[in-house]
C-alpha cells in the first residue's frame, strides 16, 4: 500500500471535522478548476455564477422546488478565497471545542441541521418580508449557517470557556456568541442579506440544541439515526476471510470484562478531570498531553 492510499484510508477513518473541512476545500478547488477551464477555452461562463445557479440556494420558492437538492449543496460551496478561509478556520477552531464535550455524530448532526434551518429561514424571509420579496433573484452559498450552529451550541452549553483572541485577550464564549449574533442582525440591511439571515437560522438551532443538552435532551438523535441509515446504505461491504479450524471459528479471545470496565472508568474519570479544568481555568490551561488526549477521543 503506497503513501497516498495510506493517507486516504486515514482520512476516511478520521473524524467528521476533518472530513467537512476537506470536502469544503475540494468543492472550492473544483470550482476554481472549472473557472480555469472556462478561461483557457475562452468560454463566456463564470464558474461562480454557474455554481450559484445549480448548487446555490435560490430565494425563489418555485426555483427551489425545481432544485430541492440545493438545500444541501449550498453549504459546501463558497464565494472566494477569504469566504472559505474564514469559514474553515471558525469551523476548525470551534469544532475542536465542540468535540471536547460531544461526540462525532452529534457534531455532524448539529452542522447539518443548523445549515438546514439557516436555509429554510432564508427562504421564508425572502418570501415574507416586503423589502426582500421584491428582489427577483438571490442565490446563497456557504457553510456559515452550519458553523454558527456549532459556535452557538457550544457557547450555550459551556458559556464560560475563555479564548485568547488577538487584540482582545481572553474572551468568554458567551460574549463572542452574543457579539456575532448582534453583528449579523445589524448587518442585514447593508449587504449579504441572505447570508446574515441564514447565520441567524443556524444560530437559532445552535441555541435550541445547547439549551436542550443542558437539560439532558439530545435533539440531534433523529438526524443521527438518519445519517446512520444513509451511511449504511452507501457503505461498501467489507471483504474479509474467516478461517475455520475443525468445528471452531478462529477468533481473538474477548477482553476480560473486569479489565474492560476498569479501563473505561479510568478513561471517563480522566475526561471529567480535564473538562473540569477547562471549565475552571479555560482551554489554554491544558497541557499538550491533555489536549492530545481529548482530541483522540472518538465516538464509541
Amino acid at each position: 500500500m503506497n503513501e497516498i492510499q495510506t493517507e486516504f484510508i486515514r482520512f476516511w477513518r478520521g473524524g467528521y471535522l476533518e472530513k467537512l473541512v476537506t470536502i469544503n476545500g475540494i468543492a472550492f478547488l473544483s470550482q476554481a478548476l472549472v473557472q480555469l477551464f472556462f478561461f483557457l477555452f475562452n468560454l463566456p461562463i463564470d464558474a461562480g455564477t454557474f455554481i450559484r445557479e445549480w448548487l446555490g440556494l435560490s430565494s425563489g420558492l418555485l426555483e427551489f422546488i425545481h432544485k430541492p437538492w440545493t438545500l444541501i449543496s449550498y453549504m459546501f460551496f463558497h464565494d472566494g478565497v477569504m469566504h472559505i478561509l474564514f469559514n474553515m478556520l471558525w469551523l476548525f477552531w470551534f469544532g475542536r471545542i465542540f468535540l471536547m464535550f460531544f461526540n462525532q455524530k452529534q457534531f455532524l448532526s448539529v452542522y447539518i441541521q443548523g445549515s438546514l434551518l439557516g436555509g429554510l429561514l432564508y427562504l421564508v424571509c425572502y418570501n415574507v418580508f416586503p423589502a426582500l420579496a421584491k428582489i427577483d433573484h438571490a442565490n446563497m452559498v456557504g457553510a456559515s449557517a452550519a458553523i454558527m450552529a456549532v459556535v452557538i451550541s457550544i457557547s450555550v452549553y459551556k458559556p464560560d470557556i475563555a479564548l485568547n483572541l488577538l487584540f482582545f485577550g481572553e474572551v468568554k464564549l458567551k460574549y463572542l456568541a452574543i457579539a456575532t449574533i448582534i453583528i449579523d442582525l445589524i448587518s442585514i440591511p447593508y449587504g449579504n442579506t441572505g447570508g446574515h439571515i441564514a447565520h441567524l437560522g443556524g444560530a437559532l438551532f445552535g441555541y435550541i440544541y445547547g439549551k436542550n443538552m443542558l437539560r439532558g435532551k439530545d435533539i440531534s438523535k433523529t438526524m443521527g439515526k438518519l445519517l446512520d441509515f444513509i451511511f449504511t446504505v452507501f457503505k461498501p461491504r467489507p471483504k474479509f476471510k474467516v478461517q475455520r479450524n475443525s468445528n471452531n471459528w478462529n477468533s481473538k479471545p474477548p477482553r476480560n470484562d473486569m479489565d474492560f470496565n476498569k479501563a473505561k472508568k479510568e478513561n471517563q474519570e480522566e475526561i471529567d478531570r480535564i473538562l473540569d479544568k477547562i471549565s475552571k481555568n479555560g482551554y489554554n490551561s491544558l497541557s499538550d498531553k491533555e489536549k492530545e488526549f481529548l482530541f483522540k477521543q472518538k465516538e464509541k
